[in-house]
């Protein structure tokens, strides 16, 4: 995909022959980041000469690349890719074009200052973990049947649950106090914001200078039994005499972090800390890489800034991930175990589509199995967004930092729900032991294991692809029978009906 050069501005893709394409930037990161483990890879993923249908082999590399030296080469890889991405990466200022590194010593007109606005919420503080499910609740006794009936469906991995019972047998976790999450992307569906505030959590959110956004934020803070610090211009002389006055308040709220991320920077440097940074942001399309890449830069701005930063991330489900050899061994029970109608319709499927549908998830015995859960109508740059945080992941812990990286459910959100094929796919996926999870269910559920992660802390002496399967909730595409995507289509006619209700 080219997009044209005319008036760029904020973090954007590189110039090149007039143009800004961001199929030769991925095309490129991936081949820069397989080359030192994987020459032959990164070979391929030059010569590719269609990377918006061709990427997700290349993507799949290297993750398999990174199980080499017992899982090492994970970190390589993730180095390079990362290397890759902040030199070809621009931000665009007044003064012209410079690498993203420099954007924070950008002069104050790339961004105006910022001031903090505070709001504490009058509400109850919610003392135990509940998860919101179908309408109801679930505390206690009920959450854990819930956890176990999960975990027996295949739609999270046995350790998801142990951690969600170690959080709710310390509920005096859930407060997070002595530190304060940053929420980028604070109006997220899958951001942890309103399950932190309930919890009586200090949180600072970023989002876009959206009155539409910061209404519904501030409103949830106002009833919340937390503390909400959020970034207004400034200057400004809207302040909220009482908790429940945001309506003025969101007329000024917000920061932009692709086209002010010095202000936002500087702004994030002098809060009180110690820090949590965590990146819920989404954008449609190339604006997700850009997202993305801000975020990334100013957490490394940050972290070279502070000795008190710790990072948090939501993986998601499809993408490619190392798994366990008990998923592995669950998803060929289920290959060998079909329903009845499946049993009689599996060989004539397969028949018809030369081998294509339903193909195995796993050659039996895989130890680590690969799975490959990409979703070819989410596109290349989604891929490269959510890899990178990936990545980042891994160098950060490995460089010492705390880190929470979750691997997140499939979820009805919005941005998904609105790709028609994508709906249909989510609609049939329970046809093949996938499980979809309300945003509701989902955001409460990850944030309960981001406070397993800030309290508990990090496991040491694992390889990367380790950490990314621990209290993974994939929602099944893990343990499925079927490779998810030979079944993507026929799990798409499934939910036409089901989509269009």
């Amino acid at each position: 995909m080219a997009h044209s050069g005319s008036s760029p501005s904020g973090v954007v893709f590189p110039e090149v022959d007039g143009k800004r394409s961001t199929s030769a930037v991925g095309r490129a990161v991936v081949a820069d980041a397989l080359r030192q483990v994987d020459p032959v890879g990164a070979q391929a993923a030059e010569r590719e000469t269609s990377w918006r249908q061709g990427y997700l082999g290349h993507f799949r590399r290297t993750v398999e690349a990174g199980l080499l030296r017992e899982g090492e080469a994970a970190v390589d890889i993730a180095r390079a890719g990362l290397d890759s991405l902040h030199r070809r990466m621009r931000c665009a200022t007044a003064r012209g074009e410079v690498p993203l590194g420099e954007a924070f010593a950008a002069t104050p007109e790339s961004g105006a200052p910022l001031e903090t606005a505070t709001v504490r919420g009058t509400g109850e503080r919610t003392a135990t973990l509940s998860l919101p499910l179908h309408g109801e609740r679930l505390t206690g006794a009920a959450l854990s049947r819930q956890l176990d009936r999960w975990v027996a469906a295949g739609s999270m991995e046995p350790s998801a649950a142990d951690k969600v019972r170690e959080v709710m047998d310390h509920p005096e976790w859930l407060d997070l106090s002595g530190q304060k999450v940053v929420v980028l992307g604070a109006g997220a569906e899958m951001g942890p914001l309103r399950a932190l505030l309930s919890w009586g959590a200090e949180v600072v959110g970023v989002d876009l200078p959206r009155p539409e956004i910061w209404k519904r934020v501030l409103d949830v803070a106002a009833g919340s039994a937390g503390t909400l610090h959020l970034p207004v211009a400034a200057g400004s002389t809207t302040r909220p005499s009482s908790p429940t006055a945001s309506t003025a308040l969101a007329s000024s709220a917000g920061a932009d972090l692709v086209h002010g991320l010095p202000s936002v920077a500087d702004w994030l440097s002098e809060l009180d800390g110690p820090l949590v940074v965590g990146n819920y942001v989404y954008a449609d399309g190339a604006t997700n890489v850009r997202v993305a890449m801000a975020v990334d830069a100013l957490s490394c701005e940050l972290l070279r800034r502070r000795d008190d930063v710790a990072l948090a991330f939501l993986a998601t489900p499809t993408d490619v991930f190392a798994v366990p050899r008990e998923a592995v061994e669950f998803s060929t029970r289920a290959y060998r175990s079909p329903s009845a109608v499946t049993r009689v319709l599996r060989p004539a499927l397969r028949g018809v589509s030369g081998g294509r549908l339903l193909q195995r998830n796993y050659a039996p015995g895989s130890d680590p199995g690969l799975n490959d859960s990409l979703v070819p109508q989410q596109g290349p740059n989604y891929a490269l967004a959510k890899r990178l945080q990936r990545w980042r992941a891994t160098v950060a812990a490995r460089e010492g930092v705390s880190v929470s990286l979750n691997v997140a459910p499939p979820t009805r959100t919005r941005s998904v729900v609105k790709n028609r094929a994508l709906a249909s796919a989510y609609a049939g996926a329970h046809r093949f032991g996938i499980e979809v999870f309300e945003p509701a269910t989902s955001n409460t559920l990850m944030a309960a294991l981001l406070v397993h992660d800030l309290r508990s802390g990090n496991t040491e002496g694992r390889s990367p692809w380790q950490d990314e399967a621990d209290g993974a909730v994939h929602g099944g595409l893990w343990r499925t029978a079927y490779d998810p995507r030979s079944a993507l289509g026929l799990a798409v006619v499934l939910g036409l009906g089901s989509a269009r209700g």
